[in-house]
């Protein structure tokens, strides 16, 4: 064999040895978040809302599904990731309780920049599971602010707070109780928001 082709072949069965011992990439498992339907209403409420991104840490901001097991110290669950980051799922769960409920005249998000009376902004300050006598406990935490669109005066602000312990302590079981979570908290800051905002309406 000629030194040049000897060469080729050495450069090859090192290629393919390199590639026997590269790390397989790891598959996740991606989750929404669950939603159960609000009963429709009929429409009361001559205005128009939109629903901001809530402002995160950047430990929040992410897809990871946070938990914090004893001892204080943040991680993530393994292997498993949400499909979207924290922020926008709770905010697309909460467009979506006011388009359910159908009082208001209209309702959109930041993404789309529509023009609105008023805006639901606020501080996502937990979106994760703590572990509590050893059982995980979903926890969410959003402190709204009600926004007058012109002025950018704030009308109301109301701290916001949920908590289901899970079935089990299995991922698809903490997934559930955010579901849970999410569902209580987005019907309660539907009625504050409505409230809220029909009072800004008639002053």
């Amino acid at each position: 064999m000629s030194p040049l082709r000897l060469l080729a072949a050495l450069l090859l069965l090192g290629s393919l040895s390199a590639c026997s011992v590269l790390p397989k990439s790891q598959v996740l498992s991606t989750y929404r978040l669950p939603a159960t339907s609000l009963p429709s209403q009929p429409a009361s409420a001559d205005w128009a809302l939109r629903v901001n991104t809530p402002y995160s840490s950047q430990l929040l901001d992410s897809t990871r599904i946070a938990v914090v097991p004893p001892g204080d110290q943040i991680s993530a669950y393994q292997g498993v990731r949400w499909s979207d980051r924290a922020p926008l799922l709770l905010r697309d769960r909460l467009v979506d309780a006011f388009r359910d409920d159908g009082r208001l005249k209209a309702v959109s998000s930041d993404e789309s920049r529509l023009q609105a009376d008023l805006e639901l902004d606020g501080d996502l300050r937990a979106f994760n599971s703590e572990y509590q006598n050893g059982r995980p406990v979903v926890r969410i935490l959003f402190e709204a602010r009600l926004v007058d669109s012109s002025s950018r005066r704030i009308l109301a602000s109301q701290r916001f707070e949920a908590n289901q312990a899970a079935s089990d302590t299995s991922v698809p079981a903490v997934v559930s109780a955010f579901g849970l979570v999410g569902d209580q908290l987005a019907r309660d800051v539907l009625q504050w928001t409505l409230t809220q905002g029909q009072a800004a309406q008639q002053k």
